[in-house]
């Protein structure tokens, strides 16, 4: 009797592509041509259901495509395949819409038309359509465009995905791959994190993560760069010059800001066996105009999400914590010490303890974590590790 089929994962690499200017027009006609059939897709199914009370499926407007383009020569500028995607990408938009509108508590977000610009990305599903090569990436009807592969694809290539960002071109390859059963070694160390917005994060022996403050340190050259934007005249060259400054700006915030989440939990499940973090309500807490940029600027939310499926991989444990009192109680006597927001140091007067607020608060968490996950440091089942993540 044979083994079952080993599972497996979708790993994905980019890379940057470096056109020519002839491959970038025909890039950007692909985009454009991708838009304007999102578009029609969306017109199609918004008048049928307004007349008939009933839309098109997906399937339905997948098998119109080859009509279409007899009877339109700019559908012919594109990969078949990226024309089918589009068709799904519409029918995840309004997957998603009937999600939101059944669920309620949330904006459902009608689909909307995709303006000139704000289409931005294309996918070719299927391997035939796309090679990829020590030097650069294949695409149908565009040729072989030369790119930065900065490592070999780990697996069976699935998917390409190009994008277009800040004028920059990106393909971004999903592979299938096998992955080996290969954990991090068992650590017996623990470690709680309180994080804050004075510091990112204090550990439980009193170690603290510096605050970066990505957005706060930019903030000055992008207001500048944004009232240099508003004084361009719409529609001329030079808005388009400045829209591209600002642009800019956010994305080297972006990148600075995924690169530190990626450090830091790198750093955290290479060491420690067992994680606790606060299970926080982010969405609810920047509802806090007085705090909500600097919360966003600290990307909680993205840190957490980064450590979680790190230490997936890699076989380690990650629990979140409630955080309701882990401030206020002591860590000494667990008596409750009431303490305003802006009090940082903790004093009991039951037993005399006397530490940091948050070093208090990441002790909580540690014995709470050991708590609800019964000490140990070990999964029962972890998945794979792959180093470079």
């Amino acid at each position: 009797m044979s083994a079952p089929p080993a599972a497996t994962v979708r790993v994905a690499v980019k890379y940057r592509l470096y056109p020519t200017r002839a491959q970038a027009t025909q890039l950007a006609q692909t985009l454009e041509t991708c838009r304007r059939l999102y578009n029609r897709f969306l017109a199609e199914r918004k008048a049928n259901y307004e007349q008939t009370g009933t839309a098109p499926s997906y399937y339905n407007q997948k098998r119109a495509l080859p009509a279409w383009k007899t009877e339109s020569e700019w559908l012919r500028r594109a990969n078949a395949q990226a024309l089918q995607d589009v068709a799904l990408r519409v029918e995840r938009a309004f997957a998603a819409f009937f999600r939101r509108v059944k669920a309620g508590g949330e904006k459902a977000g009608y689909p909307r038309f995709k303006g000139q610009g704000w289409y931005d990305s294309f996918t070719l599903p299927q391997e035939g359509a796309f090679r990829t090569h020590n030097d650069g990436v294949t695409l149908s009807k565009i040729g072989r465009v030369r790119a930065v592969v900065h490592r070999p694809l780990p697996g069976r290539a699935k998917t390409l995905t190009v994008r277009r960002q800040n004028g920059k071109w990106y393909a971004c390859v999903a592979c299938e791959v096998v992955p080996a059963q290969k954990l991090l070694p068992v650590s017996a160390e623990r470690v709680a994190l309180d994080v804050g917005l004075t510091h990112f994060a204090t550990t439980d022996t009193g170690e603290r993560i510096a605050n970066p403050r990505f957005f706060r340190t930019d903030q000055h050259a992008l207001a500048k760069a944004q009232r240099r934007l508003a004084k361009g005249g719409k529609g001329t060259p030079t808005r388009r010059r400045r829209r591209k400054v600002v642009a800019r700006i956010h994305e080297r915030i972006r990148n600075r800001r995924h690169d530190f989440a990626h450090q830091q939990a790198r750093r955290l499940v290479n060491r420690y066996g067992l994680i606790a973090v606060e299970d926080l309500h982010v969405a609810g807490m920047v509802r806090n105009h007085a705090l909500a940029k600097s919360i966003s600027d600290a990307a909680w939310s993205q840190f957490r999400t980064v450590l979680t499926y790190k230490a997936e991989s890699a076989g380690r444990v990650v629990v979140a914590v409630p955080p309701a009192y882990t401030s206020q109680r002591c860590s000494g006597c667990q008596e409750l010490v009431p303490k305003t927001l802006s009090e940082r140091v903790h004093a009991c007067p039951h037993c005399g303890l006397l530490l940091d607020r948050d070093h208090n608060a990441a002790l909580n968490l540690l014995a709470l974590a050991v708590g609800l996950h019964g000490g140990g440091t070990q999964p029962t089942e972890a998945p794979a590790f792959r180093p470079g993540e």
